[in-house]
C-alpha cells in the first residue's frame, strides 16, 4: 500500500492487500496475474484428488535445470521441487507461473511506454488516500484497540514553555 502511495506499480496475485488496493486504484492500474479465490479453491481440490502433470514444459525445464546442479547444491531444493510437482503446490505457484510470465511481459511493455507507466503511477497515488497512516490509526483506535483520541494541546506562545514536556496531557 505504501509503495502505491509513493508511485510504485504492483505486480501480484489478487489476494491479501492487493484486493483492497485494486478496489481503490482499479485493476487497470496494476498488473494482476494468477487465479482468483474460486480458481485457487478449485485447483487445490483437483490437487487433493490427484491431479498431476500441471507443471508445463517451460517450468519443467526450469526445475530440471535447478535439479541438475547447474546452479549449485540441490540437496535442499530437490525435495521442494519434487513436492511441487507431486501435488504439494498448496499456493499454486506452478499454476500461476505462466500467468506471471504474461504479466511480467505486460510490465516490460508498459515500462517502455513512459506516458502509460506515468499515468498508472499517478492514478495509483491519486486513489491511494485510503491507505494513509492517519486513517489507519484512527480505524484501529475505533475498531481494534477501543481507545479514544486525546486532544492535542495548542502550542504555547511563551518560548520558555515550549521547551517543557506536556505533563498536562495526563
Amino acid at each position: 500500500m505504501k509503495f502505491v502511495m509513493n508511485g510504485s506499480l504492483i505486480i501480484g496475485t489478487m489476494d491479501g492487500a492487493n484486493v483492497e488496493i485494486a478496489e481503490e486504484i482499479g485493476e487497470k492500474n496494476m498488473f494482476i496475474f494468477g487465479e482468483r479465490v474460486e480458481g485457487v479453491n478449485r485447483i487445490r481440490k483437483e490437487l487433493y484428488e490427484g491431479k498431476r502433470g500441471y507443471v508445463g514444459k517451460r517450468l519443467a525445464r526450469v526445475f530440471q535445470t535447478i535439479k541438475s546442479g547447474f546452479l549449485g547444491d540441490t540437496s535442499i531444493i530437490h525435495p521442494i521441487i519434487d513436492s511441487l510437482c507431486d501435488g504439494g503446490d498448496h499456493y499454486i505457484t506452478c499454476f500461476d507461473f505462466y500467468s506471471y510470465i504474461d504479466a511480467q511481459n505486460a510490465v516490460d511493455e508498459t515500462y517502455r511506454n513512459y506516458k502509460k507507466w506515468t499515468q498508472m503511477a499517478i492514478m495509483g497515488v491519486a486513489y491511494s488516500g485510503k491507505f494513509s497512516s492517519d486513517r489507519t490509526i484512527c480505524e484501529y483506535c475505533n475498531e481494534i484497540w477501543d481507545v479514544d483520541p486525546l486532544p492535542v494541546p495548542h502550542p504555547s506562545t511563551n518560548p520558555n514553555q515550549r521547551t517543557k514536556s506536556f505533563a498536562n496531557l495526563l
